[in-house]
């Protein structure tokens, strides 16, 4: 009788330790192995707020081509430096952008600029930012603005649906990591007389590049203190629903691509409406009443958000003006601009 109960207690002693086994290879399967395939069936996982806030981007050198245009006060010149082509990839692609640099001697404060939606067909180097930029430099700062990828001289962009998009993200991102860079490169064109003063970067974003700083600062978790006129400041994906009627086809195709994209993501990962609570940077923001491609309530909200986390936000409002701050109040919201960055950086 012993016997037989011995050998029953072993029996069920290897019975426990198979069903151990089992359930330690079912998580170890599911945690290495099914995670695994579903990150290569979802590759734009990379791009989530959280998954960017973890990737480490690259400090690429920053280089000068050609002087494409200068007035009495600055030159506009070619500049050029390469970004990952997706978060944390060994292979690079180049972008292209346009710098704006103070001809008289000295350092100064960088201002990266970025421009809003412009169809490509029509863009060229420094649309959306070149007026304002040419006012900062005469003011005393360096300013950049990317073109990003599939503008200007840049590569091509992803031909992945919305990975063009969150592309702009690591664009900028790498570009500000890649400041280090910069004296480096302008060494080379403007030996021992201009140079930056990497102590001190702000940003700059008018509409669409609204929507790329206000991602960039909930990323980065930096304090560079932030221009944004007329900012896209809505939740993704309504951010670009809204202007689906824009499109040829009243936005069909857009639609379709997001449905898919909704069936396999979590579109909040990748929406920086949800993360603005993490922005440590001051804002200036600025909004004409009469903006037909940014509607003022957008800002208000935005303002509203920014306020009750307790974040530094100053808030222009200008009745009546388009989304380009026109008739009258373009001059105005550029002095108010460049007063902002002097108190900012204690000029």
């Amino acid at each position: 009788m012993k016997k037989i109960l011995g050998l029953i207690c072993i029996v069920l002693l290897f019975v426990v330790a198979l069903e151990s086994l089992y359930i330690f290879q079912n998580q170890w399967f599911r945690k290495n192995i099914i995670e695994e395939i579903s990150i290569i069936k979802r590759p734009l996982l990379s791009y989530t707020f959280e998954n960017l806030k973890k990737t480490k981007f690259p400090k690429n050198q920053i280089t000068f081509g050609p002087v494409i245009s200068e007035d009495d006060d600055s030159f506009s010149q070619v500049f050029y430096f390469s970004v990952p082509k997706a978060p944390g990839e060994n292979e690079m692609e180049k972008v292209s952008g346009l710098a704006t640099i103070p001809k008289e001697e000295g350092e100064y404060p960088v201002i990266v600029m970025f421009h809003g939606f412009i169809p490509d067909d029509i863009y060229e180097p420094g649309a959306g930012t070149k007026p304002t930029a040419s006012q900062l430099s005469k003011n005393g700062f360096i300013t950049l603005a990317p073109d990003f990828l599939g503008f200007g001289d840049s590569a091509s962009p992803s031909a992945v649906h919305f990975e063009g998009r969150f592309q702009t993200y690591t664009t900028a991102l790498t570009l500000l990591s890649s400041l280090i860079t910069l004296n480096q490169g302008l060494e080379k064109d403007y030996v021992g007389t201009v140079s930056a003063d990497l102590e001190k970067i702000g940003l700059w974003g008018h509409s669409n590049g609204g929507h790329i700083a206000l991602s960039t600062l909930a990323i980065s978790g930096e304090a560079y203190p932030t221009v944004l006129w007329a900012p896209v400041s809505k939740s993704f994906p309504y951010s670009i629903l809204y202007y689906t009627d824009e499109y040829d086809d009243q936005g069909k195709g857009m639609r379709k691509s997001l449905s898919h994209f909704e069936e396999i993501y979590d579109t909040d990962l990748f929406s920086p409406a949800k993360y603005y609570n993490l922005i440590k940077a001051p804002i200036q923001i600025h909004q004409g009443t009469g903006d037909e491609e940014v509607p003022y309530w957008w800002t208000d909200e935005l303002v509203e958000i920014l306020e009750e986390n307790a974040q530094d936000v100053t808030y222009f409002q200008y009745p009546g003006a388009n989304h380009n701050l026109f008739p009258s109040d373009w001059s105005e919201a550029v002095t108010n601009t460049i007063e902002f960055y002097k108190q900012g950086f204690s000029l």
